[in-house]
């Protein structure tokens, strides 16, 4: 089976451990601070000390979905996860363009261009030097996945030029596509348009649904068409309960989908207990959740499809 791109070089699957699909380890100071401060994780120790955590109480992989030229921190990711033993597939793409000052070169070079900047990060090495003006250095660490972002804009021409850009340099690299879903979206339109791509439902995850997309008739008819939903509305108490949770998990088990379905927890600052003690913590999943899980019905082996099997899958085919 396929190798995984880590931060630290290829990884084999069955030493992937527990895996979280959609995290934040390590973001500078910029546009998506200035909106809202927990979007700062910029301490590499306090972040090391988390990764440390995770370790301890189980983990074994996760996805820093933070994406270049938005305050990515490529090189605290992989010395994070060397010190910390935790593997680290670090993202490529493009987050909200909200997050982006209004000059940036996001808004400025052409689709080709942008494919050119997401293959090159996925097959020869991320750049550094690019959260403002485009002045890359190559660093040699690879990313491993391509983070999109869909916005209540919708596909407008400045959301199709990134989107098709990051559709076409997942395909060529052979890594799967991480969508950020905005409450208010249309992740359906934005399916049979990735497809139109040539891009399989079998490389796409659709992440925030459950928080994002209330009507869970819109998560099965993407499921059934062989996307993955990767659920990380866990231990945010605003948003709902945890027993609402395991609900949304259960109401898809019981339609048979355990097998396009990954969790995560989506970490900001203010849910990151070495900056904010009363936190969750990056272990929340293992040291509170998965037994939660367990409690309520939910099989160790449906559990194990979540948390390594169906992520090993939308990484290797």
């Amino acid at each position: 089976m396929r190798e995984i791109l880590s931060v630290c070089g290829p990884v084999k699957p069955e030493n992937l451990g527990f895996c979280q699909c959609h995290e934040h380890l390590a973001i500078s100071p910029g546009v998506s601070g200035e909106k809202n401060p927990v979007l700062v994780i910029e301490d590499e120790e306090k972040s090391l000390q988390e990764a440390l955590r995770l370790k301890r109480n189980g983990g074994g992989t996760l996805v820093d979905a933070q994406p270049g030229g938005c305050n990515r921190m490529e090189g605290s990711l992989r010395r994070i996860s060397q010190a910390s033993g935790i593997h680290i597939i670090a993202s490529t793409g493009f987050h909200k363009l909200c997050f982006y000052p209004e000059n940036h070169w996001i808004f400025q070079k052409k689709e080709e261009e942008l494919y050119h900047i997401f293959l090159q990060e996925l097959t020869e090495g991320m750049y550094r030097g690019i959260d403002t003006a485009f002045c890359p250095e190559d660093t040699k660490i690879r990313a491993g996945i391509v983070k999109m972002a869909l916005d209540r804009e919708g596909l407008s021409p400045r959301y199709r030029r990134p989107f098709l850009a990051g559709a076409h340099g997942a395909k060529d690299a052979g890594v799967p596509v991480m969508v950020h879903i905005e409450k208010d979206s249309d992740p359906e339109e934005l399916f049979r348009f990735l497809q139109g791509e040539g891009l399989g439902p079998e490389h796409m995850i659709f992440c925030h649904m459950d928080r994002a997309i209330g009507d869970l008739a819109v998560h099965r008819r993407l499921l059934e068409e062989g996307v993955y939903l990767e659920y990380d509305t866990i231990g945010r108490f605003q948003y709902h309960s945890d027993e609402r949770e395991i609900e949304i998990f259960r109401r898809m088990l019981d339609w048979g989908y355990e097998d396009r379905l990954l969790f995560s927890l989506d970490t900001t600052r203010a849910r990151l207990k070495t900056y904010t003690p009363e936190g969750v913590g990056l272990d929340y999943l293992t040291a509170s959740f998965v037994p939660k899980m367990l409690e309520h019905g939910i099989t160790r082996e449906q559990v194990e499809k979540i948390s390594h099997h169906n992520f090993v899958r939308v990484f290797t085919g």
